[in-house]
């Protein structure tokens, strides 16, 4: 074992591009003295490295929220491509015009309502009545985004610590001493500020911290088909459909890729390992955390039918292309093969309702992020100012 005799002002759990954004913010304010401390050997691994790569607008999120201001104040990139979000149904026009109200809400100013005959101008495959044209969107490649904010965050003097894994930690009265091991071997690492930004495990970090996080992290697993290079013409831009309101997730849709693909998907089903990016995947830990859970059961009383149909899309490829097909008519089975997969870190309340926007605690020394939703991703550089400027204040 080996004791660190620096103490740092801030170790940050968790390389992910929340993590790296938010130690990049504190390095450009002049908090140097910094460590991020990631468990795999690379960063980006789990939910940014398996991001679609959408910089979303702020369209489909709830005026005031911080889901909707940090998206609206993260939207400073080149915008290479546009959004389509078309209704198929008459239902959904209520809703449709919801999406327009929040997105004007939230400063767009790109909308622009087509018709059934203008939105084949844009995509003359999809099907809809209706649909809503967005401007202020785009892709990019996050995990190279997040690589970038590490070179800054150690140009400033910041450190990068990974292949390291939490174990324990033990809060004192001037510093937090953490307990590290790296291939075998127990490091001990102090800090006067601990932040928990680590996505999938970030609610067992916060009880390691003896904090009790009032949520717990189910994982959501999301997978992809992408469209064969010859049929890829059938969607030009990014393809979304009006959401279901009940749920934090967007349903299947149709993305550009930063690589020159069409990803089709993603479905939502329930994954009994939290870096479960295959279908048979397990943890027995994981399992029996949520089967014990009485929100996760409380959840699955009320959405159990639609937890079934997310995973016969998940085992039936025809029944996640008629999915598709609500969107795009004419795609066929032969036009799509396997593509990706990714877990979503959703907080779980213990009422059983799925936690939607941002969830931050704070204590003495410590600040743990619970939930960091899409688009966390788009928003990285504010939500890294934001939970920097938290920090601050914990050495005011």
């Amino acid at each position: 074992m080996t004791m660190t005799s620096k103490c740092h002002d801030v170790a940050i759990i968790g390389g992910g591009i929340v993590g790296v954004a938010t130690a990049m913010a504190l390095c450009r304010a002049g908090r140097r003295s910094l460590i991020v401390i990631e468990r795999e050997d690379e960063l980006a691994q789990h939910q940014t490295g398996h991001n679609s790569g959408v910089i979303h607008s702020g369209l489909y999120y709830k005026p005031g929220s911080m889901k909707a201001r940090n998206c609206t104040a993260g939207r400073e990139a080149i915008y290479r491509f546009c959004k389509i979000v078309v209704a198929t149904r008459e239902s959904e026009l209520p809703a449709l015009e919801e999406l327009e109200r929040r997105g004007r809400a939230n400063g767009l100013t790109g909308l622009r309502r087509l018709r059934a005959d203008e939105l084949r101008e844009y995509e003359p495959h999809a099907a809809g009545i209706a649909g809503l044209h967005v401007a202020e969107t785009g892709i990019v490649n996050y995990e190279a985004v997040t690589q970038a904010f590490a070179r800054i965050v150690r140009d400033e003097g910041g450190e990068i610590a990974t292949g390291r894994r939490l174990c324990g930690a033990h809060p004192r009265p001037d510093a937090i001493t953490l307990e590290v091991r790296r291939a075998g071997r127990e490091e001990m690492i102090r800090c006067r500020v601990l932040v928990n930004c680590a996505g999938l495990q970030s609610d067992r970090i916060a009880r390691l911290c003896g904090v009790d996080p009032e949520v717990r992290i189910i994982p959501f697993r999301g997978e992809y088909y992408e469209l064969t290079p010859e049929r890829r013409d059938l969607v030009r831009n990014l393809i979304y459909p009006v959401p279901d309101p009940r749920f934090p997730f967007l349903g299947v849709h149709f993305t550009r890729m930063i690589g020159g693909g069409v990803e089709a998907g993603p479905n939502a089903v329930l994954a009994f390992k939290r870096e479960g990016y295959e279908r048979f995947d397990f943890s027995m830990r994981d399992a029996l955390g949520i089967a014990l859970d009485g929100g996760f059961w409380r959840m699955a009383r009320q959405y159990w039918k639609t937890g079934l149909g997310e995973f016969h899309r998940s085992f039936s490829k025809r029944a996640f292309v008629q999915a598709l097909q609500r969107l795009i008519p004419e795609l066929q089975a032969g036009d799509v093969r396997p593509g990706g997969s990714g877990v979503r870190a959703q907080a779980l309340a213990p009422d059983g309702k799925l936690v939607d926007d941002f969830r931050i605690v704070e204590t003495e020394r410590m600040v743990h992020v619970l939930n960091a939703p899409s688009p966390a991703a788009t928003a990285s550089i504010t939500i890294g100012q934001s939970i920097a400027a938290v920090v601050e204040r914990r050495f005011a």
